[in-house]
């Protein structure tokens, strides 16, 4: 018997051991990417220029980074917000922990004013912070990694002219083993466009759809990774905290459950519907359907950039998957 509970004691000991190896590995060798480039950007007025649509209406850094009023339609963004950060991603939204957005103002204590520019880019297109720890992709790195050097570059600069606020948001709180896989997430380094190849429509169209991060919303997933054969097909589930549920609709150019039907100016007009303030100034009932989608914001994306995400969209695959738009708050979703 003795013998039996020594053997039992080693073991566990040795598995302790083991752990204990995996996790000091984890933590001192991941995430596997380079040291921010040492990197001073000129912010000249068209690269800063550049860099605010790119924030506010294409990548939309500034939807997440900054407070919305989601008693109005869409959610806008509160003006005297950009970039104070803040937004959470909890367990109510499937998230494996609790994640904040940071505030990206140039506060030098609780934003990231004390940030280099290579630490910025690095962060953006590689998803690992100042310190060298990883951010939990929420933030689309993956996609931004794809951005041209130069529109990374724009995006570093706006930023960087953000007006300082202070507020401090708190640390995010990964669950168990997230925590340790998230070290594992980034990997590489940025792959930058080639500039000289937008000059092609249908390339341009695809580059814009994937630093838009339309793939985040619009393609459904399972445990954190995309359900194969349904990229863009929507279902994607996003929960109010009233209850009601919102899904992402199906963007493929499926005829009967997607856009297949859609004319581009009817696609085009679709997003500048909400162009004008008015359109999601409107109080609205708690209770009455609203999306995370942030209209007001693709709204003011240019519409020859528009009709080039259109026309590469119609030519994706069309892929059948009829969403259940809208489940109201105490309402039970029909399957």
């Amino acid at each position: 018997m003795n013998k039996a509970l020594k053997i039992v004691g080693i073991l566990v000991v040795a598995l302790l051991v083991v752990v204990a190896a995996g996790v000091v590995y984890l933590r001192y060798t991941f995430p596997k990417v380079d040291a921010a480039p040492v990197i001073s950007i000129e912010k000249t007025p068209a690269l800063v220029e550049r860099g605010e649509y790119l924030a506010h209406h294409v990548a939309v850094c500034i939807d997440c980074h900054s407070t919305r009023d989601f008693s109005r339609f869409s959610g806008p963004i509160v003006e005297g917000t950009f970039g104070k950060g803040g937004d959470v991603f909890d367990h109510s939204m499937g998230f494996p922990g609790t994640f904040y957005a940071r505030n990206i103002t140039s506060d030098k204590e609780t934003g990231i004013g004390n940030w280099t520019d290579g630490e910025v880019y690095r962060a953006i297109t590689t998803g690992v912070s100042q310190n060298g720890d990883p951010l939990f992709p929420v933030m689309p790195y993956k996609a931004y990694a794809n951005m041209t050097t130069n529109d990374a570059y724009a995006i570093v600069s706006y930023i960087r002219t953000l007006n300082p606020i202070e507020h401090k948001v708190p640390k995010s709180e990964p669950d168990f083993p997230m925590n340790l896989i998230m070290r594992t997430i980034p990997s590489g380094n940025p792959t930058p466009t080639d500039e000289r190849t937008l000059d092609d429509e249908m390339v341009k169209g695809k580059y814009l759809l994937t630093i838009a991060a339309c793939t985040e919303c619009h393609t459904p997933q399972e445990k954190g990774q995309p359900i194969e054969g349904k990229f863009l097909a929507g279902g994607f589930e996003f929960k109010f905290p009233n209850g009601a549920v919102v899904r992402s609709v199906n963007i493929t150019p499926d005829k009967e459950t997607g856009i297949g039907n859609w004319t581009e100016d009817a696609f085009v007009q679709r997003f500048k519907n909400y162009e004008a303030p008015e359109a999601t100034a409107k109080q609205i009932d708690p209770d009455a359907f609203n999306t995370i989608m942030p209209w007001a914001m693709y709204a003011g994306m240019k519409e020859e950039d528009l009709r080039a995400i259109y026309k590469y969209m119609m030519t994706l695959e069309p892929i059948s998957n009829k969403v259940e738009r809208y489940t109201p708050p105490g309402a039970v979703a029909q399957k």
